[in-house]
């Protein structure tokens, strides 16, 4: 199977959703998932349809996804069950190709996405106690600044 990229159309909406809900609850089962509940209508309405989306398929099936707001990830998620196969490294490596430079935030006690970005070349730029809705779940600001060490590393090398 061949991993295809290509840009987000309406009827991604339900499994791309699905995705980000199985994949939150697992690495973001710390919010409760009232709460992850709620942000997926938000996922549905807003944030799949407004940001710069991309959909990695294999055989025309959706896997993961990336939605960028300019050179900002706004979510990177991956099926749950094709996690550690490349999916995700060939989309950050997508983003990278499109924008040039690249800048996040993850929460710090999702560890294993802070060591996946870091292993694509990310650094930390700042931390805040708080998360976009005032919670108390730290977030760390991450930048890919070094275009050819991160293009190497994003490309396995």
């Amino acid at each position: 199977m061949q991993l295809q990229i290509r840009a987000f159309d309406a009827g991604d909406i339900g499994k791309l959703s699905e995705i980000w809900f199985e994949t939150s609850l697992r690495v973001h089962a710390f919010l409760g998932e009232a709460r992850l509940r709620e942000q997926r209508v938000l996922v549905e309405q807003a944030y799949l349809p407004n940001s710069e989306t991309w959909v990695a398929c294999l055989d025309g099936v959706p896997v993961g996804f990336i939605g960028l707001i300019d050179s900002f990830i706004g979510g990177l998620f991956v099926d749950p069950g094709r996690q550690g196969s490349g999916i995700g490294r060939a989309l950050a490596a997508h983003a990278l190709t499109l924008k040039g430079e690249l800048e996040l935030e993850v929460y710090a006690e999702n560890r294993a996405a802070c060591a996946f970005y870091r292993r694509l070349g990310f650094e930390e730029v700042s931390r805040r106690p708080e998360d976009d809705d005032g919670l108390p779940f730290e977030v760390i600001l991450m930048r890919l600044r070094n275009m050819d060490r991160s293009a190497s590393r994003m490309a396995g090398a």
